[in-house]
């Protein structure tokens, strides 16, 4: 074969290789772009988590930031009385702690050299406040002070493997499970209710008196047609032989009633009206 020959055929063999060979490494980088953007979106899935467990414990009225290594140990007791301060509280701090542990274990399972987000929950761990992470890993994972899987992704196993060996969560709780059965103390007297008002009694009670409406037959004077009467208007004077016995009596002795003068007249009858025809005949009778 003559090298012109050779040449064609390393040609038409080196045309669908290299075509073969471009579409491979296609392949292989699209394969390679949809790995980095899973485990982008992965990455970004574990943080998202992450801040929702930090956001839960920063919410108004939770305790759960106490569990977090920003806390200090300047706030232990006041953070202590709120964890354990009822079962409900306990409990939602033991399911916080196992939130972050699962996250903590994902993620080192995930890329162990990227732990710098985790820096500051994988600090939380480590310092274990009131054993709640012991307490979890011995519950779910069964480690001991000897043998434990997370000891492997985190730097300083001290405070854990000492929470582990002395229990000292169930130390906590049973210090403060007293004050969980204690009777609810009574309100103070300031705030305390006032007695309820009596009912109001229906109808009239024996003794009372019961008005009822005049009937339309009766009419009744009006307040004009009454005389004024003012008491500041002197007594009429007495008669002159009552005033001299009354002037003459000593004093010291009871002094009569004064009395009238002489009978009290009376005013005549007023005649009656006649009939008209009586008027009539009057007349008539005087000129007889």
């Amino acid at each position: 074969m003559n090298t012109d020959t050779i040449l064609n055929a390393l040609l038409r063999i080196a045309v669908p290789v290299t075509a073969i060979a471009g579409a491979v490494f296609v392949v292989v980088a699209v394969i390679d772009r949809m790995e980095q953007d899973n485990r982008a979106a992965e990455r970004r899935a574990l943080a998202q988590r992450s801040e929702q467990l930090t956001m839960s414990a920063l919410a108004p009225g939770s305790a759960l930031a106490c569990l977090d290594a920003g806390a200090g140990e300047v706030t232990g007791s006041a953070c202590e009385a709120s964890i354990f301060a009822s079962p409900q509280s306990t409990a939602a701090a033991v399911a916080y702690m196992s939130a972050r542990l699962t996250l903590l274990a994902e993620a080192h399972d995930f890329d162990p050299a990227n732990g710098a987000p985790f820096a500051a929950a994988r600090r939380a761990i480590e310092l274990d406040r009131y054993g709640i992470a012991a307490h979890v890993l011995a519950l779910r994972d069964g480690c001991t002070p000897e043998r434990c899987a997370a000891f492997a992704w985190l730097s300083d196993t001290n405070a854990l493997k000492a929470s582990l060996r002395t229990q000292a969560f169930e130390q906590y709780v049973s210090r403060h499970s007293d004050n969980w059965n204690a009777p609810a103390a009574p309100p103070p007297v300031a705030v305390s209710e006032a007695p309820a008002a009596p009912a109001a009694v229906s109808g009239p009670r024996s003794g009372d008196t019961v008005a009822h409406p005049v009937s339309s037959k009766y009419r009744l004077p009006s307040a004009d047609s009454i005389p004024a009467v003012s008491i500041m208007n002197a007594e009429p004077p007495l008669p002159n032989g009552a005033a001299q016995a009354l002037a003459a009596q000593p004093d010291g002795e009871a002094k009569p009633e004064p009395k009238a003068a002489g009978p009290v007249p009376v005013p005549p009858k007023r005649p009656q009206d006649r009939p008209l025809a009586q008027r009539e005949q009057e007349p008539a009778r005087v000129a007889r």
